[in-house]
């Protein structure tokens, strides 16, 4: 798909967490050389009369136009942050789901708000946004700001989570980039169970010796982060070991954080899974913007 080769797309449907999400795009598209994507959709589906029967042509015109002028203000928008930003538009008619899991195979990066209405409605509880983040061939970037608001912090580190899982290796990587791009300090969160207390083999696993096995797992942290460290010398790092649970420490560190990066599947819970407990809570419930690796391969 050559109108989204290796661009940023971004949804928008005129609401404020879509302009915070257009806002960030274009300049995140500008400081990496690449184009800009804003994509609406018209949602023609809603004024169907049921039985294949679409709603009389004056209502798809109005939202045609309704939607014109949401892509020209959004791209009002990216210009005014990013002047000379490379913009694209599509305005889709019915749910965007297939378009944005199609153009993710080629995209850099798919953003998508914290919250909003029409395009990206059930952001917070599921439907497109929830479909991307399980489904997407390419990074998923959730535009989440302080207390449910638009606001992020430009300052302040880049949080990561690691479990020695595959997509975690990747998000460790994406997280040194983008530590060394803002010049921000480096949060690594290594967490080396994962597991609740509820789980059947959870009282098993509180009889461990644990001071031995987290010995164990601060030297493989320390040996993973090595070799990054030699590649950005530039990025401080700060290591943070935790048993398990890591999505309450890495919501708690959204609080402070500029970014927080995690791959969408971690090494625990059930492998059928699509989106893990951490990446679903982080997406949720985060205090700043939130990065989801996808594998590149993904179903």
């Amino acid at each position: 798909m050559s109108t989204v080769d290796h661009k940023i797309i971004v949804g928008v449907d005129g609401a404020d967490p879509g302009r915070a999400a257009v806002r960030w795009a274009a300049g995140s598209a500008v400081e990496r050389g690449l184009g800009l994507l804003i994509v609406h959709a018209l949602h023609t589906e809603r004024i169907s009369y049921g039985a294949g029967l679409t709603g009389a042509a004056p209502w798809s015109d109005v939202l045609a136009a309704d939607g014109q002028r949401v892509l020209d203000e959004a791209v009002a928008e990216a210009e005014s942050v990013a002047p000379g930003v490379a913009v694209d538009t599509s305005m889709l008619p019915d749910s965007p789901i297939p378009f944005l899991l199609d153009a993710s195979k080629s995209a850099a990066m798919v953003v998508v708000g914290g919250s909003g209405k029409g395009f990206f409605a059930e952001m917070a509880i599921g439907s497109t946004a929830s479909a991307v983040l399980a489904h997407a061939h390419c990074p998923v970037m959730v535009l989440r700001g302080r207390k449910g608001t638009t606001n992020y912090l430009t300052s302040g580190p880049v949080v990561v989570g690691i479990d020695g899982s595959p997509l975690s290796e990747r998000a460790l990587e994406i997280a040194f980039e983008e530590a060394s791009r803002r010049r921000a300090h480096l949060v690594a969160v290594h967490a080396w169970t994962d597991v609740t207390y509820d789980d059947a083999f959870g009282m098993a696993r509180l009889a461990t010796q644990w001071e031995s096995l987290e010995d164990d797992e601060r030297r493989l942290l320390a040996e993973r982060l090595a070799g990054w460290q030699e590649k950005y010398p530039d990025v401080t790092v700060e290591r943070v070991l935790v048993r398990d649970r890591p999505r309450q420490t890495l919501l708690e560190w959204s609080a402070k954080a500029q970014l927080v990066i995690v791959g969408s599947r971690g090494r625990g819970g059930f492998a059928g899974l699509l989106l893990g407990s951490t990446s679903q809570a982080l997406a949720h419930h985060a205090e700043c913007p939130v990065l989801v690796v996808r594998p590149r391969n993904a179903r």
